[in-house]
């Protein structure tokens, strides 16, 4: 996920032709400085708080995996214990935790280096420790100067989910191929959530445990670890606002961009309504009041090249892939 800030007009020329200036001259400082050595200690520091929250997480979901059930909030309780009674006991989650944030770290640096090739000044990645089942809730960078063309704009949107999910990809076949069949593992009576399966999920499902349902595979933690990786991408690539698929919509059409922005937050609202997840009311709430926040123009909107065409078509299908309805059924 990137954020950008307003910038002022007064500071930008506008008598200027900038088709007539090469891509990459005379858009950004020729010279990047690095991040404040404060923010790289933030960063580390939020990073570790992010690994024991995930190493909480990752040990619930591998006790569950060793005893054939589903993971549930108490047993996440009782590992978070673990940090004061036996912390020994939490290197269980290692596998779960080390994927979790290796992907995580992908998308960011995606991000943060697409931010460098166009000259953008960017911070560090950013973790959010969570203490939650899945055990964080992602990852940011901020963007400190403005995306002034249309093509940087849709690279440094479209480089984090292609990172995430590239890493993602190997990890769910992994999970998927050493899960494990449990017939009622999705029992309403005997599990406190059930996960929701995207459909990158249920093709490798397919493919690896054929004649065998979806919702009655135990998945790996390495397996679980990419579930969360690609919720995450797929909440990054909605098509409004700041998010990921927001810049890459811009980049393709401002137009689509604005009216994207205005409706998606309704149907996430109304998801939520009529659905299995209440929190896309949440999201939807969130994404209608950033809309009304200001953005930096594109002051060279010069369209996209063909292979960024192209490559915008694979992002819509990362998101279909990883896109689901519902991630969490409560009992």
């Amino acid at each position: 996920m990137t954020t950008t800030p307003p910038e002022d007009p007064r500071a930008i020329p506008i008598h200027i032709d900038w088709r007539a200036i090469p891509l990459l001259d005379a858009r950004y400082a020729s010279i990047l400085t690095r991040p404040p050595r404060k923010m790289l200690i933030i960063a580390c520091v939020l990073f570790f708080l992010t690994l024991c929250t995930c190493l909480a997480a990752g040990t619930q979901f591998a006790v569950a995996y060793a005893n054939n059930q589903s993971a549930s909030i108490d047993e996440y309780v009782r590992a978070f214990k673990l940090f004061y009674q036996h912390p020994t006991g939490l290197a269980a989650g290692i596998p779960f935790a080390i994927t979790l944030l290796s992907i995580l770290l992908a998308h960011e640096l995606g991000h943060f280096f697409a931010c460098r090739y166009h000259r953008i000044r960017a911070t560090y990645p950013f973790f959010i420790p969570f203490p939650s089942l899945i055990g964080t809730f992602g990852a940011f960078i901020l963007i400190r100067s403005p995306i002034r063309t249309a093509r940087a704009l849709f690279d440094v949107g479209a480089s984090g989910p292609f990172a995430g999910f590239v890493l993602a990809i190997p990890t769910l076949a992994y999970g998927v191929l050493h899960a494990k069949v449990v017939p009622n593992l999705a029992d309403a009576s005997q599990t406190d959530f059930v996960f929701g399966v995207p459909l990158l999920l249920r093709l490798f499902a397919a493919l690896f445990h054929p004649g065998v349902s979806s919702n009655a595979l135990l998945i790996h933690p390495i397996g679980r670890a990419a579930w969360v990786g690609l919720f995450a991408t797929s909440l990054n690539l909605l098509p409004a606002a700041q998010l990921d698929g927001g810049h890459i919509l811009r980049s393709i059409s401002a137009r689509l961009h604005r009216y994207s922005s205005l409706v998606l937050p309704f149907l996430l609202i109304a998801l939520g309504l009529f659905g299995s997840w209440r929190t896309w009311c949440v999201w939807g709430v969130l994404l209608f009041g950033i809309r009304f926040l200001r953005v930096a123009p594109i002051y060279d909107p010069t369209p996209l090249d063909p292979a960024r065409r192209w490559a915008a078509f694979g992002a819509l299908l990362v998101f279909l892939l990883c896109f689901m309805p519902a991630p969490f059924y409560f009992s």
